[in-house]
C-alpha cells in the first residue's frame, strides 16, 4: 500500500473512533435527548464553537455577568461550585464522569434551570444538542 492511502486509512479509522467517542456513555441518555430535540428543530448537533457559547458571559438582573462556566468552570473535566449556594457541582465531561447524562429527566431539568440562570432566557433545541455533543466529546 502506497504512503498516501495509507494515510487516508490511518485517518479514516480515527475519525470513525472519534465520532464512537462523541457519541455517548453505555446507559447514557444522550441519543435519545438529541432525537428529541431533532424532533423539535434542532440539526446536525456539533460540539464546534460550544466552547464560546459556554463562556458567553450574559447580565443577570443583578448586573453580574453570568456564563455557564461561572459555575462549571472552564475545564469541563473538573468540579465546579455554584456562584450563589457554594455547592459542589461534578464534572460535566463524560470521560471523568460516564453517569453525568444517564437520565433524559435530568437532562431536561438541568437545561431549564441551567440556561435561564446563566442568560436568562430557556436554551433552543438546537443549543441543547450542540451542548451535549460538547460534553460528550470532553
Amino acid at each position: 500500500m502506497n504512503k498516501c492511502r495509507y494515510d487516508n486509512v490511518i485517518i479514516v479509522c480515527l475519525l470513525a473512533l472519534a465520532s464512537l467517542s462523541v457519541q455517548a456513555a453505555p446507559g447514557s441518555a444522550i441519543p435519545e435527548m438529541l432525537k428529541k430535540y431533532e424532533a423539535a428543530g434542532g440539526h446536525d448537533f456539533s460540539a464546534q464553537g460550544v466552547q464560546a457559547l459556554w463562556e458567553k458571559k450574559v447580565p443577570a438582573k443583578d448586573g453580574k455577568l453570568r456564563s455557564c462556566s461561572t459555575c462549571h468552570g472552564a475545564d469541563l473535566t473538573k468540579s465546579g461550585k455554584h456562584a450563589r449556594s457554594g455547592k459542589h457541582i461534578d464534572p460535566m465531561a463524560l470521560s471523568v464522569n460516564p453517569g453525568r447524562f444517564s437520565k433524559a429527566k435530568k437532562i431536561r431539568k438541568w437545561f431549564k434551570r441551567n440556561c435561564k440562570w446563566a442568560w436568562g432566557r430557556e436554551c433552543t433545541a438546537q443549543e441543547k444538542g450542540d451542548f451535549l455533543r460538547f460534553f460528550a466529546s470532553q
